[in-house]
Protein backbone atom coordinates (compact mmCIF):
# COMPACT_ATOMS: atom_id res chain seq x y z
CA UNK A 1 0.00 0.00 0.00
CA UNK A 2 2.67 2.49 0.69
CA UNK A 3 4.56 1.29 -1.93
CA UNK A 4 1.91 2.65 -4.81
CA UNK A 5 1.16 5.28 -2.58
CA UNK A 6 4.86 6.41 -3.19
CA UNK A 7 4.83 5.66 -7.09
CA UNK A 8 2.36 7.57 -7.20
CA UNK A 9 3.48 10.84 -5.49
CA UNK A 10 6.42 10.85 -7.41
CA UNK A 11 4.29 10.72 -10.84
CA UNK A 12 2.51 13.36 -9.74
CA UNK A 13 5.63 15.56 -8.60
CA UNK A 14 7.85 14.21 -11.97
CA UNK A 15 4.46 15.78 -14.09
CA UNK A 16 3.81 19.19 -11.88
CA UNK A 17 7.92 19.28 -12.74
CA UNK A 18 7.11 18.70 -16.10
CA UNK A 19 4.09 21.55 -16.33
CA UNK A 20 6.35 23.93 -14.27
CA UNK A 21 9.46 23.65 -17.13
CA UNK A 22 7.16 23.91 -19.62
CA UNK A 23 5.87 26.96 -18.26
CA UNK A 24 8.85 28.35 -17.49
CA UNK A 25 10.53 27.69 -21.29
CA UNK A 26 7.24 29.68 -22.28
CA UNK A 27 7.49 32.51 -20.50
CA UNK A 28 11.61 32.74 -21.47
CA UNK A 29 10.14 32.36 -24.90
CA UNK A 30 7.47 35.64 -24.99
CA UNK A 31 10.06 37.43 -22.40
CA UNK A 32 12.90 37.23 -25.49
CA UNK A 33 10.43 38.14 -28.15
CA UNK A 34 8.91 41.02 -26.26
CA UNK A 35 11.95 42.13 -25.49
CA UNK A 36 13.37 42.18 -29.11
CA UNK A 37 10.26 44.15 -30.44
CA UNK A 38 10.11 46.35 -27.24
CA UNK A 39 14.18 47.74 -27.92
CA UNK A 40 13.73 48.16 -31.46
CA UNK A 41 10.22 50.32 -30.80
CA UNK A 42 11.77 52.05 -28.16
CA UNK A 43 15.00 52.89 -29.83
CA UNK A 44 13.31 54.07 -33.07
CA UNK A 45 11.16 56.55 -29.99
CA UNK A 46 14.50 57.29 -28.44
CA UNK A 47 15.64 58.63 -32.00
CA UNK A 48 12.53 60.55 -32.58
CA UNK A 49 12.43 62.27 -29.17
CA UNK A 50 16.14 63.34 -30.28
CA UNK A 51 16.18 64.72 -33.82
CA UNK A 52 11.90 65.12 -34.15
CA UNK A 53 12.44 64.65 -37.97
CA UNK A 54 9.73 63.04 -40.81
CA UNK A 55 12.28 60.61 -41.38
CA UNK A 56 12.72 59.40 -37.55
CA UNK A 57 8.60 59.23 -37.31
CA UNK A 58 8.87 57.43 -40.08
CA UNK A 59 11.09 54.80 -39.33
CA UNK A 60 8.80 54.51 -35.62
CA UNK A 61 5.88 53.83 -37.63
CA UNK A 62 7.58 51.32 -39.92
CA UNK A 63 8.77 49.76 -36.96
CA UNK A 64 4.82 49.30 -35.61
CA UNK A 65 3.94 47.99 -38.77
CA UNK A 66 6.72 45.25 -37.98
CA UNK A 67 5.48 44.47 -34.71
CA UNK A 68 1.95 44.36 -36.55
CA UNK A 69 0.60 47.12 -34.48
CA UNK A 70 -0.85 49.11 -37.39
CA UNK A 71 -1.82 48.18 -40.61
CA UNK A 72 0.13 49.97 -43.30
CA UNK A 73 3.73 51.78 -42.89
CA UNK A 74 2.93 55.81 -42.60
CA UNK A 75 4.68 57.54 -44.58
CA UNK A 76 4.88 61.51 -43.43
CA UNK A 77 5.52 63.93 -45.89
CA UNK A 78 8.57 66.41 -46.51
CA UNK A 79 7.38 69.35 -44.72
CA UNK A 80 5.20 67.78 -42.20
CA UNK A 81 4.32 70.38 -38.98
CA UNK A 82 6.86 69.14 -36.31
CA UNK A 83 3.29 69.33 -33.97
CA UNK A 84 1.82 67.02 -35.72
CA UNK A 85 4.80 64.10 -35.87
CA UNK A 86 4.67 65.15 -32.22
CA UNK A 87 1.09 64.10 -32.01
CA UNK A 88 0.83 61.49 -33.63
CA UNK A 89 4.05 59.73 -32.82
CA UNK A 90 3.67 60.37 -29.00
CA UNK A 91 -0.33 59.04 -29.09
CA UNK A 92 1.01 55.84 -30.95
CA UNK A 93 3.59 55.58 -28.53
CA UNK A 94 0.95 55.54 -25.28
CA UNK A 95 -0.85 53.28 -27.72
CA UNK A 96 2.05 50.66 -27.85
CA UNK A 97 3.45 50.50 -24.31
CA UNK A 98 -0.10 50.24 -23.05
CA UNK A 99 -0.53 47.70 -24.81
CA UNK A 100 2.42 45.69 -23.63
CA UNK A 101 1.49 46.93 -20.22
CA UNK A 102 4.41 49.11 -19.92
CA UNK A 103 1.98 51.56 -18.32
CA UNK A 104 4.59 54.05 -16.42
CA UNK A 105 5.96 54.85 -19.91
CA UNK A 106 2.74 55.00 -22.06
CA UNK A 107 1.24 57.67 -18.92
CA UNK A 108 4.57 59.44 -20.09
CA UNK A 109 4.22 59.61 -23.92
CA UNK A 110 0.27 60.40 -23.56
CA UNK A 111 0.87 63.55 -21.45
CA UNK A 112 2.96 64.95 -23.74
CA UNK A 113 1.09 64.18 -26.70
CA UNK A 114 -2.07 65.20 -25.04
CA UNK A 115 -1.52 69.06 -25.60
CA UNK A 116 -0.77 68.95 -29.21
CA UNK A 117 -4.32 66.66 -29.60
CA UNK A 118 -5.90 69.44 -28.16
CA UNK A 119 -3.95 71.84 -30.29
CA UNK A 120 -5.56 70.76 -33.58
CA UNK A 121 -8.72 71.11 -32.68
CA UNK A 122 -9.58 67.46 -33.44
CA UNK A 123 -12.53 66.86 -30.90
CA UNK A 124 -12.39 62.89 -32.19
CA UNK A 125 -8.19 63.20 -31.53
CA UNK A 126 -8.36 65.05 -28.24
CA UNK A 127 -11.46 62.20 -26.94
CA UNK A 128 -9.05 59.58 -27.65
CA UNK A 129 -5.98 60.49 -25.76
CA UNK A 130 -8.10 61.70 -23.09
CA UNK A 131 -9.91 58.05 -22.76
CA UNK A 132 -6.04 56.44 -23.34
CA UNK A 133 -4.97 58.07 -20.38
CA UNK A 134 -7.70 57.62 -18.75
CA UNK A 135 -7.23 53.53 -19.44
CA UNK A 136 -3.73 54.05 -18.11
CA UNK A 137 -4.18 55.74 -14.85
CA UNK A 138 -6.71 52.86 -14.34
CA UNK A 139 -3.96 50.47 -14.24
CA UNK A 140 -1.73 52.40 -12.42
CA UNK A 141 -4.46 53.14 -9.36
CA UNK A 142 -4.34 56.82 -10.13
CA UNK A 143 -8.50 57.07 -9.88
CA UNK A 144 -8.37 60.34 -9.48
CA UNK A 145 -6.30 61.65 -12.64
CA UNK A 146 -7.86 58.15 -14.48
CA UNK A 147 -11.38 60.03 -13.48
CA UNK A 148 -10.19 63.48 -14.77
CA UNK A 149 -9.25 62.26 -18.07
CA UNK A 150 -12.22 59.92 -18.67
CA UNK A 151 -14.29 62.49 -17.93
CA UNK A 152 -12.50 65.03 -20.76
CA UNK A 153 -13.24 62.41 -23.15
CA UNK A 154 -16.74 62.07 -22.17
CA UNK A 155 -17.87 65.87 -22.38
CA UNK A 156 -15.93 66.03 -25.84
CA UNK A 157 -17.88 62.68 -26.84
CA UNK A 158 -21.09 63.77 -25.69
CA UNK A 159 -20.65 67.39 -27.60
CA UNK A 160 -19.73 64.94 -30.80
CA UNK A 161 -23.23 63.17 -30.10
CA UNK A 162 -22.15 59.75 -31.34
CA UNK A 163 -23.59 57.12 -29.36
CA UNK A 164 -20.94 54.70 -29.77
CA UNK A 165 -18.24 57.11 -28.57
CA UNK A 166 -20.20 57.99 -25.66
CA UNK A 167 -20.82 54.35 -24.57
CA UNK A 168 -16.90 53.88 -24.65
CA UNK A 169 -16.22 56.86 -22.58
CA UNK A 170 -18.78 56.04 -20.15
CA UNK A 171 -17.29 52.34 -20.04
CA UNK A 172 -14.19 53.95 -18.94
CA UNK A 173 -15.63 55.79 -16.10
CA UNK A 174 -17.67 53.06 -14.77
CA UNK A 175 -14.28 51.05 -14.92
CA UNK A 176 -12.56 53.94 -12.49
CA UNK A 177 -15.33 53.91 -10.75
CA UNK A 178 -15.40 50.03 -9.99
CA UNK A 179 -11.11 50.18 -9.12
CA UNK A 180 -11.99 52.97 -6.67
CA UNK A 181 -15.00 50.53 -5.30
CA UNK A 182 -17.54 52.58 -5.76
CA UNK A 183 -19.64 49.58 -7.45
CA UNK A 184 -22.68 51.32 -7.62
CA UNK A 185 -21.27 54.64 -9.06
CA UNK A 186 -19.99 52.19 -11.51
CA UNK A 187 -23.01 50.31 -12.17
CA UNK A 188 -24.88 53.98 -12.94
CA UNK A 189 -22.21 54.37 -15.72
CA UNK A 190 -22.23 50.87 -17.40
CA UNK A 191 -26.19 51.02 -17.56
CA UNK A 192 -25.95 54.41 -19.14
CA UNK A 193 -23.01 53.17 -21.89
CA UNK A 194 -25.14 49.44 -22.69
CA UNK A 195 -27.97 52.21 -23.94
CA UNK A 196 -25.72 54.44 -26.04
CA UNK A 197 -24.37 51.47 -27.30
CA UNK A 198 -27.84 49.87 -28.04
CA UNK A 199 -28.48 52.80 -30.02
CA UNK A 200 -25.22 52.75 -31.68
CA UNK A 201 -25.79 48.85 -32.65
CA UNK A 202 -22.09 47.82 -32.33
CA UNK A 203 -21.61 44.24 -31.21
CA UNK A 204 -18.13 44.35 -30.54
CA UNK A 205 -18.70 47.52 -27.93
CA UNK A 206 -21.56 45.37 -26.40
CA UNK A 207 -19.54 42.59 -25.95
CA UNK A 208 -16.99 44.98 -24.04
CA UNK A 209 -19.47 47.02 -21.95
CA UNK A 210 -21.62 43.47 -20.95
CA UNK A 211 -18.08 42.45 -19.60
CA UNK A 212 -17.73 45.39 -17.35
CA UNK A 213 -21.05 45.32 -16.56
CA UNK A 214 -20.15 41.56 -15.33
CA UNK A 215 -17.30 42.84 -13.18
CA UNK A 216 -19.79 45.33 -11.74
CA UNK A 217 -22.17 43.04 -10.75
CA UNK A 218 -19.43 40.46 -9.42
CA UNK A 219 -18.09 43.51 -6.99
CA UNK A 220 -21.69 44.00 -5.33
CA UNK A 221 -22.53 40.26 -5.16
CA UNK A 222 -25.31 40.01 -8.23
CA UNK A 223 -23.41 36.55 -9.19
CA UNK A 224 -26.16 35.47 -11.45
CA UNK A 225 -26.37 38.75 -13.48
CA UNK A 226 -22.37 38.51 -13.19
CA UNK A 227 -22.41 35.20 -14.79
CA UNK A 228 -25.21 35.84 -17.56
CA UNK A 229 -23.44 39.13 -18.14
CA UNK A 230 -20.28 37.65 -18.87
CA UNK A 231 -21.92 34.73 -20.65
CA UNK A 232 -23.79 37.09 -23.08
CA UNK A 233 -20.50 38.67 -24.25
CA UNK A 234 -18.75 35.43 -24.75
CA UNK A 235 -21.05 34.35 -26.96
CA UNK A 236 -20.80 37.67 -28.87
CA UNK A 237 -17.10 36.97 -29.40
CA UNK A 238 -17.33 33.83 -30.21
CA UNK A 239 -19.93 34.51 -33.08
CA UNK A 240 -17.66 37.61 -34.05
CA UNK A 241 -14.80 34.95 -34.16
CA UNK A 242 -12.69 36.51 -31.95
CA UNK A 243 -10.88 34.21 -29.57
CA UNK A 244 -8.77 36.44 -28.20
CA UNK A 245 -11.51 38.52 -26.47
CA UNK A 246 -13.66 35.40 -25.76
CA UNK A 247 -11.33 34.03 -23.26
CA UNK A 248 -11.34 37.32 -21.17
CA UNK A 249 -14.70 36.91 -21.02
CA UNK A 250 -14.39 33.52 -20.08
CA UNK A 251 -12.53 34.77 -17.00
CA UNK A 252 -14.99 36.92 -16.25
CA UNK A 253 -17.49 33.40 -15.82
CA UNK A 254 -15.26 32.17 -13.58
CA UNK A 255 -15.46 34.53 -11.08
CA UNK A 256 -18.81 34.11 -10.69
CA UNK A 257 -19.36 30.90 -11.21
CA UNK A 258 -16.25 30.54 -8.11
CA UNK A 259 -18.36 32.57 -6.30
CA UNK A 260 -21.51 30.62 -6.89
CA UNK A 261 -19.96 28.02 -5.67
CA UNK A 262 -19.80 25.90 -9.02
CA UNK A 263 -16.26 25.02 -9.31
CA UNK A 264 -16.19 22.27 -11.62
CA UNK A 265 -17.64 24.35 -14.17
CA UNK A 266 -15.11 27.39 -13.16
CA UNK A 267 -12.30 24.96 -13.42
CA UNK A 268 -13.34 23.80 -16.87
CA UNK A 269 -14.15 27.17 -18.18
CA UNK A 270 -10.60 28.58 -16.95
CA UNK A 271 -8.88 25.42 -18.30
CA UNK A 272 -10.06 26.72 -21.73
CA UNK A 273 -8.96 30.01 -21.01
CA UNK A 274 -5.92 29.85 -19.99
CA UNK A 275 -3.59 28.37 -22.78
CA UNK A 276 -5.61 31.12 -24.60
CA UNK A 277 -4.24 33.89 -23.05
CA UNK A 278 -0.98 32.57 -22.40
CA UNK A 279 -1.18 32.40 -26.28
CA UNK A 280 -1.94 36.12 -26.65
CA UNK A 281 0.36 37.39 -23.89
CA UNK A 282 -2.48 38.83 -22.20
CA UNK A 283 -0.64 39.07 -18.94
CA UNK A 284 -3.34 40.85 -16.95
CA UNK A 285 -6.46 38.77 -17.55
CA UNK A 286 -3.63 35.62 -17.45
CA UNK A 287 -2.81 36.92 -14.22
CA UNK A 288 -6.35 37.01 -12.73
CA UNK A 289 -6.95 33.95 -14.36
CA UNK A 290 -4.43 32.22 -12.92
CA UNK A 291 -6.35 33.65 -9.08
CA UNK A 292 -9.61 32.07 -9.99
CA UNK A 293 -7.90 28.84 -10.35
CA UNK A 294 -6.04 29.25 -7.83
CA UNK A 295 -9.04 29.84 -5.74
CA UNK A 296 -10.62 26.66 -7.44
CA UNK A 297 -7.94 24.24 -6.55
CA UNK A 298 -8.09 26.17 -2.70
CA UNK A 299 -11.63 24.92 -2.42
CA UNK A 300 -10.97 21.22 -3.70
CA UNK A 301 -8.35 20.78 -1.20
CA UNK A 302 -5.70 20.63 -3.66
CA UNK A 303 -3.38 22.86 -2.05
CA UNK A 304 0.00 22.85 -4.25
CA UNK A 305 -1.86 23.24 -7.47
CA UNK A 306 -3.30 26.14 -5.55
CA UNK A 307 -0.53 28.04 -4.83
CA UNK A 308 1.36 27.17 -8.13
CA UNK A 309 -1.28 29.07 -10.03
CA UNK A 310 -1.01 31.86 -7.18
CA UNK A 311 2.52 31.99 -7.23
CA UNK A 312 2.50 32.51 -11.26
CA UNK A 313 -0.79 35.28 -10.51
CA UNK A 314 2.26 36.91 -8.00
CA UNK A 315 4.83 37.09 -10.73
CA UNK A 316 2.82 38.70 -13.28
CA UNK A 317 1.29 41.29 -11.06
CA UNK A 318 4.74 42.38 -9.47
CA UNK A 319 6.05 42.51 -13.23
CA UNK A 320 3.29 44.72 -14.03
CA UNK A 321 3.15 47.11 -10.43
CA UNK A 322 -0.51 46.17 -10.37
CA UNK A 323 -1.01 46.50 -6.24
CA UNK A 324 -4.65 45.48 -6.42
CA UNK A 325 -4.75 42.18 -8.23
CA UNK A 326 -1.42 41.16 -6.43
CA UNK A 327 -2.94 41.13 -2.83
CA UNK A 328 -5.25 38.66 -4.13
CA UNK A 329 -2.57 36.20 -5.33
CA UNK A 330 -0.89 37.21 -2.03
CA UNK A 331 -3.33 36.61 0.00
CA UNK A 332 -4.74 33.21 -1.91
CA UNK A 333 -0.79 32.16 -1.18
CA UNK A 334 -0.84 32.56 2.45
CA UNK A 335 -4.26 30.25 2.01
CA UNK A 336 -2.10 27.74 0.17
CA UNK A 337 0.95 27.36 2.27
CA UNK A 338 0.06 28.45 5.68
CA UNK A 339 -0.40 24.41 6.37
CA UNK A 340 3.00 23.28 4.50
CA UNK A 341 5.16 26.16 5.01
CA UNK A 342 3.88 28.44 7.91
CA UNK A 343 7.20 31.40 7.19
CA UNK A 344 6.78 31.73 3.73
CA UNK A 345 2.77 32.03 4.02
CA UNK A 346 3.16 34.75 6.62
CA UNK A 347 5.96 36.88 4.53
CA UNK A 348 2.92 37.00 2.10
CA UNK A 349 0.87 37.95 4.74
CA UNK A 350 2.66 40.81 5.39
CA UNK A 351 2.95 41.61 1.91
CA UNK A 352 -0.85 41.39 1.64
CA UNK A 353 -1.48 43.93 4.42
CA UNK A 354 0.69 46.33 3.16
CA UNK A 355 -0.33 46.33 -0.31
CA UNK A 356 -4.17 46.53 1.44
CA UNK A 357 -3.23 49.59 3.07
CA UNK A 358 -1.51 51.42 0.15
CA UNK A 359 -4.29 51.03 -2.21
CA UNK A 360 -6.87 53.59 -1.66
CA UNK A 361 -6.31 56.79 -0.14
CA UNK A 362 -8.74 59.30 1.22
CA UNK A 363 -7.86 61.79 -1.35
CA UNK A 364 -8.71 59.38 -4.42
CA UNK A 365 -12.34 58.68 -2.51
CA UNK A 366 -13.07 62.18 -2.00
CA UNK A 367 -11.96 63.41 -5.52
CA UNK A 368 -14.20 60.67 -6.82
CA UNK A 369 -16.97 61.65 -5.15
CA UNK A 370 -16.10 65.32 -5.97
CA UNK A 371 -16.16 63.60 -10.11
CA UNK A 372 -19.75 62.06 -9.56
CA UNK A 373 -21.57 65.32 -7.94
CA UNK A 374 -20.83 67.19 -10.85
CA UNK A 375 -21.78 64.71 -12.82
CA UNK A 376 -24.98 64.31 -11.51
CA UNK A 377 -25.56 68.06 -10.80
CA UNK A 378 -24.85 68.70 -14.70
CA UNK A 379 -26.97 66.22 -15.84
CA UNK A 380 -29.73 67.39 -13.76
CA UNK A 381 -28.49 71.19 -15.04
CA UNK A 382 -28.99 69.65 -18.30
CA UNK A 383 -32.86 68.22 -17.59
CA UNK A 384 -33.66 70.96 -16.61
CA UNK A 385 -32.96 73.63 -18.83
CA UNK A 386 -34.32 71.36 -22.02
CA UNK A 387 -37.10 70.85 -19.92
CA UNK A 388 -37.71 74.74 -19.81
CA UNK A 389 -36.38 74.83 -23.57
CA UNK A 390 -39.45 72.59 -24.69
CA UNK A 391 -41.82 74.25 -22.49
CA UNK A 392 -40.89 77.93 -24.25
CA UNK A 393 -41.27 76.13 -27.45
CA UNK A 394 -44.44 74.67 -26.59
CA UNK A 395 -45.64 78.07 -25.49
CA UNK A 396 -44.24 79.66 -28.65
CA UNK A 397 -45.82 77.71 -31.07
CA UNK A 398 -49.29 77.83 -29.13
CA UNK A 399 -49.33 81.64 -29.41
CA UNK A 400 -48.69 81.43 -33.10
CA UNK A 401 -51.73 78.85 -34.17
CA UNK A 402 -53.39 81.20 -31.56
CA UNK A 403 -52.74 84.60 -33.25
CA UNK A 404 -53.07 82.88 -36.95
CA UNK A 405 -56.26 81.15 -35.79
CA UNK A 406 -57.28 85.11 -34.37
CA UNK A 407 -56.35 86.73 -37.62
CA UNK A 408 -57.84 84.46 -39.56
CA UNK A 409 -61.35 84.74 -37.37
CA UNK A 410 -60.94 88.71 -38.27
CA UNK A 411 -60.87 88.00 -42.03
CA UNK A 412 -64.02 86.23 -41.79
CA UNK A 413 -65.51 87.89 -39.23
CA UNK A 414 -64.72 91.28 -41.64
CA UNK A 415 -65.77 89.44 -45.16
CA UNK A 416 -69.03 88.01 -43.47
CA UNK A 417 -69.70 92.10 -41.78
CA UNK A 418 -68.75 93.19 -45.58
CA UNK A 419 -71.49 90.79 -47.29
CA UNK A 420 -74.22 92.20 -44.76
CA UNK A 421 -74.92 88.18 -44.55
CA UNK A 422 -76.81 88.36 -47.32
CA UNK A 423 -75.79 84.98 -48.35
CA UNK A 424 -76.71 82.09 -46.17
CA UNK A 425 -73.96 79.83 -48.55
CA UNK A 426 -71.79 81.92 -46.97
CA UNK A 427 -72.02 80.94 -43.50
CA UNK A 428 -71.41 77.00 -44.75
CA UNK A 429 -68.49 77.87 -46.23
CA UNK A 430 -67.33 79.79 -43.01
CA UNK A 431 -68.21 77.09 -41.04
CA UNK A 432 -66.18 74.25 -43.51
CA UNK A 433 -62.89 76.98 -43.64
CA UNK A 434 -63.15 77.17 -39.76
CA UNK A 435 -62.92 73.25 -39.56
CA UNK A 436 -60.17 73.32 -41.87
CA UNK A 437 -58.18 75.78 -40.13
CA UNK A 438 -58.96 73.93 -36.47
CA UNK A 439 -57.09 70.42 -38.79
CA UNK A 440 -54.30 72.45 -39.36
CA UNK A 441 -54.23 73.51 -35.60
CA UNK A 442 -54.07 70.05 -34.69
CA UNK A 443 -51.96 68.64 -38.15
CA UNK A 444 -49.77 71.30 -36.24
CA UNK A 445 -49.36 70.33 -32.86
CA UNK A 446 -49.15 66.74 -34.60
CA UNK A 447 -45.90 67.85 -36.29
CA UNK A 448 -44.50 69.60 -33.35
CA UNK A 449 -44.96 66.39 -30.65
CA UNK A 450 -43.38 63.82 -33.80
CA UNK A 451 -40.56 66.13 -33.53
CA UNK A 452 -40.13 66.41 -30.35
CA UNK A 453 -40.27 62.62 -29.88
CA UNK A 454 -37.72 62.05 -32.89
CA UNK A 455 -35.29 64.32 -31.27
CA UNK A 456 -35.87 62.80 -27.60
CA UNK A 457 -34.67 59.51 -28.67
CA UNK A 458 -37.37 56.94 -29.11
CA UNK A 459 -36.40 53.05 -29.41
CA UNK A 460 -36.02 52.21 -33.70
CA UNK A 461 -39.11 50.34 -33.83
CA UNK A 462 -40.88 53.61 -32.45
CA UNK A 463 -39.16 55.58 -34.63
CA UNK A 464 -39.71 53.31 -38.05
CA UNK A 465 -43.13 54.36 -37.29
CA UNK A 466 -42.50 58.25 -38.47
CA UNK A 467 -42.67 58.76 -42.10
CA UNK A 468 -40.32 61.55 -43.04
CA UNK A 469 -42.38 64.63 -45.02
CA UNK A 470 -41.35 65.59 -48.56
CA UNK A 471 -39.67 68.08 -47.23
CA UNK A 472 -37.55 66.27 -44.80
CA UNK A 473 -36.65 63.61 -47.12
CA UNK A 474 -35.91 66.25 -49.87
CA UNK A 475 -33.44 67.78 -47.20
CA UNK A 476 -31.57 64.47 -46.06
CA UNK A 477 -30.93 64.12 -49.87
CA UNK A 478 -29.20 67.26 -50.32
CA UNK A 479 -27.39 66.97 -47.43
CA UNK A 480 -26.12 63.28 -48.40
CA UNK A 481 -25.44 63.89 -51.87
CA UNK A 482 -23.43 67.50 -50.50
CA UNK A 483 -21.89 65.81 -47.87
CA UNK A 484 -20.48 62.74 -50.58
CA UNK A 485 -19.87 65.26 -52.53
CA UNK A 486 -17.54 67.14 -49.87
CA UNK A 487 -15.82 63.54 -49.45
CA UNK A 488 -14.93 63.13 -53.06
CA UNK A 489 -13.10 66.39 -53.18
CA UNK A 490 -11.23 65.00 -49.69
CA UNK A 491 -12.44 67.82 -47.60
CA UNK A 492 -15.19 67.55 -45.07
CA UNK A 493 -16.64 69.82 -41.97
CA UNK A 494 -19.79 70.64 -40.84
CA UNK A 495 -19.70 74.16 -41.50
CA UNK A 496 -18.70 74.06 -45.47
CA UNK A 497 -21.89 71.54 -45.51
CA UNK A 498 -24.17 74.19 -44.01
CA UNK A 499 -22.54 76.75 -46.42
CA UNK A 500 -23.50 74.27 -49.51
CA UNK A 501 -26.73 74.11 -48.40
CA UNK A 502 -27.13 77.93 -47.66
CA UNK A 503 -27.68 77.50 -44.01
CA UNK A 504 -25.56 78.68 -41.29
CA UNK A 505 -24.06 75.63 -38.69
CA UNK A 506 -26.59 76.73 -36.34
CA UNK A 507 -29.45 76.14 -38.59
CA UNK A 508 -27.92 73.02 -40.15
CA UNK A 509 -27.29 71.64 -36.33
CA UNK A 510 -30.98 72.18 -35.34
CA UNK A 511 -32.47 70.74 -38.90
CA UNK A 512 -30.22 67.95 -38.79
CA UNK A 513 -31.38 66.98 -35.22
CA UNK A 514 -34.77 67.00 -35.43
CA UNK A 515 -34.74 64.84 -38.84
CA UNK A 516 -32.32 62.31 -37.55
CA UNK A 517 -31.92 62.63 -34.19
CA UNK A 518 -27.76 62.72 -34.64
CA UNK A 519 -25.13 66.10 -34.70
CA UNK A 520 -23.75 67.53 -38.32
CA UNK A 521 -20.55 65.65 -37.21
CA UNK A 522 -22.24 62.14 -36.41
CA UNK A 523 -23.95 62.22 -39.35
CA UNK A 524 -21.08 63.19 -41.55
CA UNK A 525 -18.67 60.21 -39.66
CA UNK A 526 -21.83 57.37 -40.37
CA UNK A 527 -21.41 58.06 -44.39
CA UNK A 528 -17.57 58.19 -44.07
CA UNK A 529 -17.61 54.40 -42.28
CA UNK A 530 -20.28 53.70 -44.00
CA UNK A 531 -18.09 54.29 -47.63
CA UNK A 532 -15.17 52.87 -46.05
CA UNK A 533 -17.04 49.71 -45.20
CA UNK A 534 -18.07 48.80 -48.45
CA UNK A 535 -14.76 49.81 -50.29
CA UNK A 536 -13.15 47.44 -48.22
CA UNK A 537 -15.94 44.89 -49.01
CA UNK A 538 -15.80 45.29 -52.59
CA UNK A 539 -12.70 46.44 -53.90
CA UNK A 540 -9.47 44.21 -52.38
CA UNK A 541 -7.06 45.89 -54.78
CA UNK A 542 -7.32 49.06 -52.56
CA UNK A 543 -5.04 49.27 -49.32
CA UNK A 544 -6.14 50.64 -45.99
CA UNK A 545 -4.39 53.97 -47.10
CA UNK A 546 -6.04 53.80 -50.53
CA UNK A 547 -9.34 53.62 -48.59
CA UNK A 548 -8.47 56.63 -45.87
CA UNK A 549 -7.69 59.06 -48.89
CA UNK A 550 -10.98 58.04 -50.85
CA UNK A 551 -12.88 58.87 -46.99
CA UNK A 552 -10.92 62.52 -46.95
CA UNK A 553 -8.57 61.35 -44.12
CA UNK A 554 -5.78 63.03 -45.31
CA UNK A 555 -3.80 60.36 -41.97
CA UNK A 556 -3.85 56.83 -42.53
CA UNK A 557 -3.54 56.52 -38.32
CA UNK A 558 -6.82 59.07 -37.90
CA UNK A 559 -8.39 56.95 -40.01
CA UNK A 560 -7.66 53.35 -38.53
CA UNK A 561 -8.39 55.07 -35.09
CA UNK A 562 -12.21 56.21 -36.48
CA UNK A 563 -12.67 52.90 -38.00
CA UNK A 564 -11.86 50.77 -34.52
CA UNK A 565 -13.70 52.77 -32.96
CA UNK A 566 -16.84 52.80 -35.10
CA UNK A 567 -16.38 48.95 -35.49
CA UNK A 568 -14.26 47.69 -32.65
CA UNK A 569 -10.98 45.88 -35.28
CA UNK A 570 -8.97 47.75 -37.43
CA UNK A 571 -9.58 47.52 -41.17
CA UNK A 572 -6.77 44.95 -41.79
CA UNK A 573 -8.64 43.00 -39.30
CA UNK A 574 -12.02 43.91 -40.87
CA UNK A 575 -10.40 42.98 -44.22
CA UNK A 576 -9.39 39.25 -42.90
CA UNK A 577 -12.06 38.44 -40.99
Amino acid sequence: MYFCTHVNLQKDKKMTDCRNLRYIFFSLLMLVSAVAGATAVDDALAQFDKSQTVAAANAFFRQLEKEQFTDEPVNFRAGTDVDTLRQQVWYWAAEWYNDNQRYVDAKTYGLKALPYCKSGNNRGVEGDCENLLGVIFIRLADYANAAKHARACYELDKAGGDPDMMSSSLNTLAKIYMGARQPKEAETYILQALEQAQKAQNPPRQAILMGTASEIYHTLGEEEKALDYATRARDIELKLGDKSRAATRQVEMGAALLWLKRYDEAQKTLEQAIPQLRADGNLQSLGIACNQMGGVMLHKGQLDEAARYYKEATDIFVNLKDIYNESHSRLGLYNALKASDPQAAMTHMERYKALKDSIYSSETAESLGRYSAEFANEELLMENTAQKATTRYTILVGVIVALVLLAMALIIWLVMRRRNRRQGAINDQLTAHIEELREQYKQLHLNYDLAMSTSQGKDDKEEEKVELSDADREFLERTVETVNSLINAGQIDATTVAERLNMSPYQLRQRLSAVTGNTPQAFIQVIRMRRARYLLDNHPELNVNDVARLCAYNETPNFTRAFKNAFGITPSQYINK
